[in-house]
């Protein structure tokens, strides 16, 4: 038995009556309306050849005009790098730190070890005139009260703090002194001796410790020491624990076991730590009293 369908809704561009919409058709009349469909559709071709050709090359258009337009963004891209460049070229930007070669005051430019010139001070009772009575002031500012002895100072451990040798400076054997400082006068013996191993590196002098002869002074010690030094002060600038003596004559050479050392005139290395402590007391960190009898620069926290 022959099976029908409905296909009119295929025929319906090509059927002009209505009626025949509503048939049955078979299977061999639907091969007969799709193959006339198909023989029509040639035809419309062959007497219109543009037909076909004109939503292909429309779509051809699109897709090339895509392609010029890509084409011709990377062109003005590459144009406008290459004109930056150009422009990068001739302009030097104006805070380029990278640009700029940094100098050392360590070195040269050539990698080898840069040495400064030793200037001294002109001269160092005027450049050092800083009287007890000026450095009385500060000590009673920034210091302590006065201990009564040894065992005194000894409970004063949270205002003082031990001061003992490091690679920076050399404590002397005390016989009239506490090894005991304010915290801000530690500091200030810390930065200097820092500085005074700095200033050595730069001018290429092998390096040496400074040395501390006296730092702080109990009532006691001051009487004991008056017994036998008339220049010492009844109201020392010791006793508050803001005072060291730093010895100019002196030094600790700084050397491994065994290793053989340039020497070094004790008037040379005067002349580096004068530069220091003159910087120092310019930054008014501190006051500084050249002693020509006790052979130390007197030096007051500020």
């Amino acid at each position: 038995m022959k099976q029908t369908k409905y296909f009119h809704f295929l025929l319906l561009p090509l059927c002009p009556y209505k009626k025949i919409l509503l048939m049955k058709i078979t299977k061999k009349g639907y091969l007969q309306g799709f193959g006339i469909a198909v023989l029509m559709l040639a035809l419309v071709r062959c007497a219109f050849p543009g037909v076909a050709n004109s939503s292909k090359d429309k779509t051809s258009r699109q897709q090339d005009s895509l392609v010029d337009n890509e084409y011709a963004y990377a062109k003005s891209d590459s144009i406008d790098a290459l004109s930056l460049d150009e422009k990068n070229k001739n302009v030097q930007p104006a805070n380029d730190t990278l640009s700029v070669p940094v100098k050392s005051v360590f070195f040269n430019e050539d990698g080898s070890l840069a040495k400064h010139k030793i200037f001294s001070v002109p001269h160092f009772g005027h450049t050092f005139p800083d009287m007890n009575d000026i450095q009385l002031e500060a000590a009673k500012k920034w210091g302590v009260t006065p201990v009564e002895n040894r065992a005194n100072a000894e409970k004063r451990k949270k205002e003082l703090v031990y001061v003992g040798s490091n690679p920076y400076f050399y404590i002397d054997k005390l016989h009239s002194s506490l090894p005991y400082l304010v915290p801000r006068a530690s500091v200030l013996l810390q930065d200097i001796g820092r500085s005074f191993y700095d200033s050595l590196q730069i001018k290429g002098i092998p390096l040496h410790k400074i040395i501390i002869t006296s730092v702080l002074r109990s009532k006691e010690d001051v009487s004991k020491l008056r017994s036998h030094n008339s220049n010492a002060s009844q109201n020392s600038c010791h006793m508050y624990g803001t005072t060291f003596d730093l010895c100019y004559n002196r030094y600790q050479t700084v050397a491994a076991p065994g290793e053989s050392r340039r020497k070094v005139q004790n008037d040379t290395l005067k002349w580096v730590l004068s530069e220091v402590l003159r910087d120092f007391r310019e930054s008014n960190r501190c006051y500084v009293k050249y002693e020509v009898h006790q052979g130390c620069f007197h030096i007051t926290v500020r």
